[in-house]
């Protein structure tokens, strides 16, 4: 782990059953409360507005989300990792959920989008699909 953060087994899982299975959308992980550990935290299909609607507005959250567009007259998908660190987050909590982001990249294999979003402009439905252009 080049952050230092573990990441729990779980994590994988639930990354494979969306991206395979396609049980579900979205799913969100957090770090713990001591910070050293990134574990999932919710998961649902959603539509983007709920997706928007659950991410807190002042904690960090990393988001699997499977993003369904229209291009070229065809419905396609991608897989999008976000790392939500909104601008009220604690200093020490935004730095080691920055290096997290990272380690998170490297271990699951198949995202299609990465987006770094401090606020929910960052994570409008268009600005996402602009992503995969």
């Amino acid at each position: 782990m080049s952050s230092g953060t573990a990441v729990e087994d779980s994590v994988v899982q639930e990354f494979q059953e969306l991206k395979t299975k396609k049980t579900v959308n979205t799913v969100f992980y957090r770090l713990s409360d001591d910070l050293t550990t990134i574990a999932p935290d919710a998961k649902g299909t959603w539509t983007h507005d709920e997706l928007l609607d659950k991410l807190p507005k002042d904690e960090p959250r990393f988001v699997v989300y499977d993003l369904t567009y229209t291009k070229e007259g065809a419905q396609q998908s991608k897989i999008a990792l976000i790392s939500w660190c909104p601008e009220g987050t604690e200093i020490k909590q935004r730095m080691v959920h920055s290096s997290s982001y990272s380690t998170l990249k490297n271990m699951l294999d198949g995202v299609g989008i990465y987006v770094q979003a401090t606020d929910l402009s960052d994570v409008e439905y268009d600005e996402l699909v602009s992503h995969t252009r």
